[in-house]
């Protein structure tokens, strides 16, 4: 046996009757369908379930496995202390799981927990499972900071240790949706919150989870939504794996989305089904599953041309996709991507080569070599002014220090070099300004000057869509107080592109 379910499930305390003290009718829907996923576990009959909790311990280049032989919590936090759990890890599975993390370099494992106590994206989960079933051991991890591939690639390790260990297990991803959906809800209202709503629960009704990899990180921002990296990982644990699924709810009546989904793999053409289940039971899952599919909201996804290999094919094409680009770029970037490439390999920062055309030998200016992994910043470095005596030099000089001295992130590896989408922004010479009326996100950087500090930001950032926006987080970056006397420069970039 190995991953023989999962589901997508939200945590709102408030959906616990001591914690919603009669709130909880607002989200009846989501009240039965979580009752009905309590009952389809119970007919798994899992020996363990794993939870992956956006509210577990979280760091950012780090996923987290809480340790020992299990852990206690209560909703004391939310009103409730006599709503209590006692859980017991499966020490083996987290055990192996570790080992591998160790044996393949990882960035998994049970180090720097910070409380032993259950979180309620753990503890929402677990009070409607035990209503119905209380035989297994937990394993709990929390998610990273890492890109959505790496939090797949988490998921295949999981489904690799179930299937070496060839227990039952029930995977059960814990996130809410989008938090702004209404203007009335806690968290406001944001047109990108229903968007990730719709698009998130037709991906996951649907099965195709390549398309999980799309949600860029400033929609996923945009929509405050806490779970799709959850959702991802449980995307990982059913790799290659053809599947029943079942869309049982959606509501939004909170201001925060609350979707659930069933995912049970398909074997040989049969559904996994528990170890008690008889013929009748058989013939009775068939009659339910036809009754399913006439509502619309049961479909299966089964194997198309990636074989559900959906990290496998997503390298494969971003691979395709970066190659044919480097082979088109132009000088500025192929210069960059060589002097990032030779001192990854070779910790030395290399000569500009015999190539590099005039422009960029002869002219000086200030450049910023911006470098990303999978949509993801990786590294960015830059001078506002020229600091060598060519621009090919700064060029050189930024993108060593681009993969190696940025502080936000660990040095570029080897093993990432095919990966990395590399910017070259050549700026014009700063021009102070009265007003930032004058400035334009679009068209023109900042420069923000408080005596001796300097903060930078670049135009045309993904994310940054206002003025005051982009004075702030320039601000930021130069630590520069709120509300201190600020000097305001504008300049603008040619930028050049993989």
């Amino acid at each position: 046996m190995s991953i023989v379910g999962a589901f997508m499930v939200p945590h709102p305390p408030m959906i616990v009757p001591a914690v919603g003290r009669g709130s909880e009718k607002q989200v009846e829907a989501t009240t039965r369908a979580y009752e009905s996923v309590a009952k389809k576990i119970a007919e798994l009959r899992p020996e363990t379930i794993v939870i992956s909790s956006p509210h577990s311990v979280l760091y950012s280049d780090y996923f987290h496995i809480s340790p020992g032989t299990g852990a206690k919590g209560s909703f004391a936090q939310f009103g409730a202390p006599h709503v209590r759990f006692d859980v017991e890890y499966d020490t083996e599975f987290v055990n192996l799981l570790t080992g591998y993390a160790a044996k393949t370099g990882f960035p998994a494992g049970c180090l720097g927990e910070k409380s032993k106590e259950l979180d309620h994206g753990t503890m929402v989960p677990l009070w409607f499972i035990e209503k119905e079933y209380t035989d297994f051991k937990l394993v709990r991890t929390g998610l990273s900071g890492f890109d959505l591939l790496k939090h797949y690639e988490y998921g295949q390790m999981i489904k690799k240790v179930a299937d070496e260990l060839g227990k039952r297990v029930v995977f059960v991803a814990s996130g809410d949706l989008s938090h702004k959906l209404q203007s009335y809800g806690p968290y406001g209202f944001a047109p990108e919150g229903p968007e990730y709503d719709k698009k998130i629960m037709e991906t996951m009704g649907s099965g195709n989870f390549g398309e999980l990899f799309d949600y860029s990180e400033t929609f996923c921002d945009k929509a405050a939504e806490c779970g799709h990296r959850s959702f991802v990982i449980m995307a990982g644990a059913l790799d290659g794996q053809s599947l029943e699924i079942e869309k049982l709810s959606h509501e939004d009546v909170t201001g925060v989305g609350y979707g659930i989904c069933t995912f049970i793999p398909i074997n040989d053409g049969k559904v996994q089904n528990s170890n008690a289940a008889s013929e009748t039971d058989d013939k009775e899952t068939v009659r339910e599953t036809e009754s399913s599919n006439k509502s619309g909201n049961m479909c299966k996804a089964e194997f198309g041309e990636s074989g559900r290999h959906f990290l496998a094919e997503r390298l494969r094409i971003e691979g395709k996709k970066l190659k044919e680009k480097r082979e088109a770029s132009d000088a500025y970037v192929k210069l960059a991507s060589e002097s990032a490439e030779f001192f990854v390999k070779n910790g030395v920062m290399m000569k500009v080569p015999d190539w590099v055309p005039d422009e960029l030998r002869k002219n000086r200016a200030g450049a910023f070599v911006s470098i990303h992994k999978f949509g993801r910043l990786r590294g960015c470095v830059g001078t506002f002014l020229p600091v060598t005596g060519s621009l090919a030099e700064e060029i050189v000089r930024n993108a060593v220090s681009a993969v190696s001295e940025d502080n936000r992130f660990d040095p570029v590896e080897e093993e990432e070099l095919p990966w990395l989408d590399i910017n070259v922004d050549v700026l014009s010479e700063p021009e102070q300004i009265s007003s930032e009326d004058q400035l334009d996100v679009k068209k023109y950087g900042v420069i923000v000057e408080c005596g001796r500090r300097r903060g930078l930001l670049l135009p045309d950032l993904d994310g940054v869509d206002t003025v005051e926006q982009q004075i702030s987080i320039a601000m930021r970056k130069g630590g520069i107080a709120p509300g201190s006397n600020i000097n305001l420069y504008r300049f603008e970039v040619k930028r050049h592109k993989i």
